[in-house]
């Protein structure tokens, strides 16, 4: 009895975490038949866990979504990373979400034994709250996208620029990332046929939502450096075109993705694509680098270069 229970439990562990398991695969992670896995989801079925199941050879398993949420089961390490990050969301930047998380963090720790409430209040104790300088962003939104991501349905949504411009895009949705205390959305532009990030909290979803798509190839550089990189760009005020004399690679190697984009001229020389709210602050980190490089297009730039090149002359003389 105590083998089959336990098995149960392993069972409805699998199930939680992965959308769709095929009979074979339970059973070889279960180590018994598929008989024996049809007789446990049938049990599961009994206890109110809604299972769902498809016949034929892609058929398999799914756990359903019933009246009531099932109870979840959590090893020690998911444990403290969901308490963790309920804390971090009770201050967080999603909108009317925060006493929601104090809520459901109260009766996480109430069923937590003790060795995991010493593990969670160290982490209480020693870490320093900073506060946050990001909009925040309505639960039902931050949802909404989330879901268009998973199920790769096609989105229109009203959009207000960082200048205030409103516009409606249509976009087919990838990935929400966190960011310094914002949530923005990566989705492929299709009216600009190019990928954008947008801020979450300046979007308002309309419904319905459009067709299903087949999912394109995400930027090469990946997700979160597209967004840093992107972000970044977003709210530069003086934007310079470099040329540096020095491989690509090598470059790279020294600046972050969010100083802009490096484009290989040839072996021995790259372009930077740049920018900085101030032409000067531009300018001592491209000394920093201790290359040699060429203004391509940048006025403010080049006029601060002769500026500080006259400075310089001054101190020689």
């Amino acid at each position: 009895m105590l083998e089959t229970s336990a098995r149960l439990l392993q069972l409805l562990s699998l199930l939680q975490v992965r959308r769709h398991w095929a009979g074979v695969d339970l059973a070889t992670r279960l180590d018994v038949t598929t008989r024996t896995v049809r007789n446990d989801i049938a049990r599961l079925r009994e206890l109110g866990y809604p299972i769902e199941a498809a016949p034929g050879v892609a058929g398999g398993y799914r756990l359903g979504r019933g009246a009531d949420m099932p109870p979840l089961l959590l090893d020690d390490e998911e444990a403290v990373a969901v308490a963790v990050a309920l804390r971090t969301t009770a201050g967080g930047s999603v909108t009317g979400i925060e006493e929601t998380s104090v809520r459901a963090l109260v009766k996480l720790e109430q069923m937590l034994p003790s060795r995991l409430r010493h593990r969670i209040d160290a982490l209480r104790r020693f870490t320093v709250p900073v506060a946050r300088t990001g909009q925040g962003v309505d639960p039902d939104v931050l949802t909404a996208l989330a879901a268009v991501c998973r199920d790769r349905e096609r989105l229109r949504f009203d959009y207000t620029s960082h200048s205030g411009r409103a516009s409606v895009r249509a976009v087919e949705p990838y990935r929400l990332a966190h960011r310094e205390g914002r949530w923005y959305l990566v989705a492929f532009d299709l009216d600009h046929d190019d990928w954008r990030t947008f801020r979450a909290d300046r979007i308002s979803p309309r419904v319905p939502t459009g067709p299903r798509f087949a999912p394109r190839p995400l930027p090469a550089e990946g997700v979160a450096s597209y967004v840093d990189r992107g972000v970044a760009q977003a709210t530069w005020e003086y934007r310079a075109r470099v040329r540096i004399l020095a491989p690509r690679e090598t470059v790279a190697a020294l600046l972050p993705p969010s100083a802009g984009e490096l484009t290989a001229v040839d072996e021995e020389s790259c372009l930077l694509d740049t920018g900085a709210d101030d032409p000067r602050a531009l300018l001592l980190h491209l000394g920093m680098l201790d290359l040699d490089f060429a203004v391509v297009d940048a006025p403010g730039l080049a006029d601060e270069l002769r500026r500080m090149i006259g400075r310089y002359e001054r101190a020689l003389g």
